[in-house]
């Protein structure tokens, strides 16, 4: 290659290696005239691409809403517009990892549940009947079947899919002349229901299950059949509407259910069914306070406002859904991983990084995120859902997804079957891995991953598409002039810093592509077949690029990853350590008992009668190595005081266990010989920092937090 070629292939606008050129200088005989091109080679070529190709490139704070998406149902008016608009399920095919955690749980508890879980038993059950008479069916077969069935779409797996419509078509079937559906639970000792209305709260769930059925298979009974119901609810007395607990806290998504079907139908008694459903839900929006303080209804509840914003435009709303948040972790949530300590109430004094939170809590805090980002256009939720995705969710669960656990806490140096009251609030062996977790995460769980990867690329109201959650993936979608294109991304994101994605497209076609900064990077770059159009981008932004884009087009983001510390100065002056979205936690060597799970699972376990219990086992887990340190920490640079190590990945592209995790740090500590386990049998409280030890300082190594099942993640720091 020489400067001629390089002249001409500026002239072409051919995709080259920039690097490569910058040896012409270096190894050539270059003139003068040529040595100024190749130093004006980025602003050359991005004036030719313009030119060329109307290439309009825009770092903005969120999409605008001034039209609307011609063929993804947002909201109708007189409801704001959202900022982002899920693509039907079906249109996202994860690969890489993601693909992996999905398939795991195909074959493991999520794909299986209906075999051994006696909720699940269709035998006399009120779900399963027909008719809604049955001495079982509360929330555990929705909570499944939502995950489930979502699972079996993006999978494409006709086995789930079939299973799936076995039990939606019962539920269709139990569907009352006035418009009612499913069990009619009156008497409930499970919420001292004693009252003459039925328990609206599974209900809500199965109106997901029917949602995600539309989206799959566009069967108009889904329609017709939400209608009829929601008649039922706004025919229904105020003093007999969500009175009890579980339905009074999550209103909201009975408020989401209707949203969805007034987009679909534009009958405006709807929206005045909402407005009575947001008076009857418990208020969310009450300042600096909760109407409970249970971590899944505060994981899941808080939306509620933010949801009602839409349709009140006060925006005292959706303040109210920050507030929330804010608030629960100003008091609870000052520890890594996106959370915060309550298990399975937050308590005033029970705020240190060892106080848990439900696998529920975890999984409804992500599809809150991903909600709220459509609604508001705000990175900071999509940040947040990663921060649980990554560095918390993972840990809840065994490597080969046949157990989780009912609680997880930052710092959590056991999980074992003790009863650990009250250091934490559940009493009884809610630390163990456990095929039977309880009732509600053992079924709950499996909404996770599918709704996270629904949500890895969204569409814009300007026709285009946003990549979302960064995960090597493909999303075949309807864009610019209508004609459909697939865009793959190919990434080992969060585990690397760089995101291919590729155009496949029959013809050309004119639409934007939106990238999502995160919050944690502020030096971005953008590359279009090869040629930089942005630099040094800020988080909390997106990149808007507006293309003629044709097949085999190349985007290249580069979100590069640095060290840094976080200090909770409210939790005793802790540390944690982040490279890029990625927190990292204290390698313990980590040792497995087998256990029966007949034996000892909770009393709310139950098996179906064909299930073979030794075939689901469950696990304590016990440090075997040293936990108890603390990290030496100067005023140097942190690139001098941990040593980044890279590996290579995983065969099974499967990165969240200690043994194949892709990064580890190595750091300075100090065993802290006073810091023990307590009374409880829990990981002692932190020490306050700085921490007096006359220990030797010794090398430690720290491993992403979502592969470390036993951690230690906020760190005391020793002088």
């Amino acid at each position: 290659m020489n400067c001629i070629t390089l002249r001409t292939m500026i002239a072409d606008n051919v995709k080259f290696n920039f690097r490569e050129c910058t040896n012409i200088v270096l190894y050539n005989k270059a003139n003068m005239k040529d040595i100024m091109i190749i130093l004006l080679l980025p602003f050359i070529l991005s004036e030719v691409i313009a030119q060329k190709s109307n290439l309009k490139v825009s770092v903005i704070d969120r999409p605008s809403t001034a039209i609307s998406n011609k063929y993804y149902t947002g909201n109708q008016a007189p409801l704001l517009p959202v900022y982002f608009i899920k693509i039907p399920v079906g249109g996202i095919a994860p690969k890489g990892w993601i693909l992996k955690y999905l398939e795991l749980q195909r074959d493991g508890l999520t794909g299986h549940l209906g075999e051994i879980s006696s909720w699940l038993d269709k035998n006399n059950n009120a779900w399963f009947s027909g008719t809604g008479k049955g001495d079982h069916g509360w929330e555990e077969v929705p909570y499944w079947l939502k995950g489930y069935g979502d699972l079996g779409y993006i999978m494409k797996d006709e086995k789930i899919i079939a299973e799936t419509k076995l039990w939606l078509e019962k539920v269709f079937e139990s569907q009352q002349a006035d418009g009612y559906f499913g069990p009619k639970i009156i008497d409930s000792s499970f919420q001292r229901n004693t009252g003459t209305s039925p328990d609206l709260w599974p209900n809500m769930l199965m109106l997901w299950c029917m949602q995600s059925y539309y989206e799959y298979s566009n069967d108009p009974r889904v329609l017709m059949f939400m209608t009829k119901y929601f008649k039922w609810q706004l025919a229904l007395p105020d003093d007999k509407l969500l009175k009890l607990y579980w339905e009074n806290s999550r209103g909201g998504d009975n408020l989401l259910s209707i949203y969805w079907l007034y987009n679909y139908t534009g009958e405006k008694w709807l929206l005045g069914l909402a407005d009575k459903i947001h008076r009857n839900t418990a208020n969310w929006s009450q300042q600096n306070n909760l109407p409970n303080w249970h971590n899944v209804n505060v994981a899941q509840c808080f939306r509620e406002p933010a949801t009602y914003f839409m349709q009140s435009k006060d925006s005292l709303f959706m303040h109210a859904s920050y507030n929330d948040f804010y608030l629960i972790r100003n008091l609870y949530g000052q520890v890594p991983g996106g959370m915060f300590g309550a298990d399975e109430n937050a308590r005033k004094g029970y705020d240190d990084p060892r106080q848990a939170v439900e696998t529920c809590g975890i999984v409804e805090q992500m599809s809150s995120d991903e909600i709220l980002t459509r609604i508001t256009g705000d990175g900071m939720w999509a940040d947040n859902c990663e921060d649980v995705a990554f560095n918390t969710y993972p840990a809840a669960v065994m490597p080969d997804f046949k157990g989780l656990r009912y609680l997880t806490a930052p710092n959590m140096v056991m999980s074992d079957s003790r009863n650990h009251a009250p250091g934490i609030e559940n009493e009884g062996p809610y630390l163990m891995m456990n095929p039977f977790s309880s009732r509600c995460c053992q079924h709950n769980h499996a909404q996770g991953w599918p709704y996270y990867a629904e949500h890895l690329w969204m569409a814009t109201p300007d026709n285009g598409i946003a990549a979302m959650l960064y995960n090597s993936s493909t999303v075949t979608a309807k864009v610019g002039n209508g004609k459909t294109v697939v865009l793959e991304q190919t990434t080992n994101y969060p585990f690397d810093d760089h995101i291919m994605i590729k155009v496949v497209s029959a013809s050309k076609n004119v639409f934007p592509v939106y990238l999502r900064i995160p919050g944690w990077c502020n030096r971005a770059t953008v590359l279009l077949n090869g040629i930089e159009v942005i630099s040094s981008a800020g988080g909390g932004n997106y990149v808007r690029i507006e293309n003629e884009w044709k097949n085999g087009d190349e985007i290249e983001l580069v979100l590069p990853m640095k060290l840094m510390l976080r200090k909770w100065e409210k939790n005793k002056n802790s540390v944690s350590i982040n490279f890029g979205p990625l927190t990292f936690s204290l390698k313990i060597d980590e040792s497995y008992k087998k256990m029966d799970s007949k034996e000892s699972a909770l009393q709310e376990a139950r098996w179906q009668a064909t299930a073979d219990p030794s075939a689901w086992p469950s696990f304590e887990i016990y440090s075997a190595s040293m936990w108890n340190y603390g990290l030496v920490i100067s005023d140097k640079p942190l690139e001098d005081q941990f040593e980044i190590t890279r590996r290579s990945w995983p065969a099974n592209n499967f990165p969240f266990e200690p043994s194949a995790v892709p990064l580890i740090l190595k750091a300075k500590g100090k065993i802290i010989p006073e810091w023990t386990l307590d009374k409880y049998g829990l990981c002692g409280t932190l020490p306050q920092s700085p921490v007096e030890v006359s220990t030797s300082e010794q090398t430690v190594e720290l491993i992403p937090m979502g592969a470390a099942r036993l951690r230690i993640s906020s760190f005391p720091v020793v002088k």
